[in-house]
């Protein structure tokens, strides 16, 4: 077990069996020299207390369940960096995590939503290396009718 999978035990999680995208035309990440491209997750999200896979937030969800809810998603990113280069002490940095809410009119908290994804990269891979560019948008619809979506970009070694 590499280091960073260590501070991930410490900090109660595993990482869930990577998503299979349902067609061969898209994969997880894509890598372009140093940057790895991250697919847009939400589905396939491990089992962990409040998190919903579907929902509105504003609606019939609740912040903090959205906030579990993106960091089960941010853990399903995890699981395709690992099967894409092998070990995530090979990432250098989180350079940019994209959020998306499915949301009710009014719902404005989404930047606190997509925290839970935020939140772990930071505390996984410390200041350095898990602070991260972001943005935190509402939708009114997402695929397959997921609650969250979350896609972003990773440095890693070559």
């Amino acid at each position: 077990m590499d280091a960073i999978e260590r501070r991930l035990t410490e900090l109660g999680y595993a990482l869930p069996e990577p998503f299979r995208f349902p067609k061969p035309n898209r994969t997880g990440c894509v890598r372009v020299g140093s940057v790895l491209f991250i697919s847009g997750h939400g589905r396939n999200l491990p089992a962990l207390p409040g998190v919903r896979a579907s929902g509105r937030l504003g609606a019939d969800m609740s912040i903090e369940e959205g906030y579990a809810t993106a960091r089960a998603t941010a853990l399903s990113i995890l699981s395709s960096v690992k099967m894409e280069i092998g070990s995530l002490d090979r990432v250098r940095r989180v350079v940019r995590l994209f959020g998306m809410v499915k949301v009710a009119a009014g719902f404005d908290h989404m930047p606190e939503v997509i925290d839970g994804a935020s939140d772990l990269m930071f505390d996984l891979f410390g200041p350095e290396r898990g602070r991260h560019a972001r943005s935190a948008v509402g939708m009114f619809e997402l695929p397959h009718g997921i609650a969250v979506e979350i896609n972003g970009e990773m440095e890693v070694e070559v």
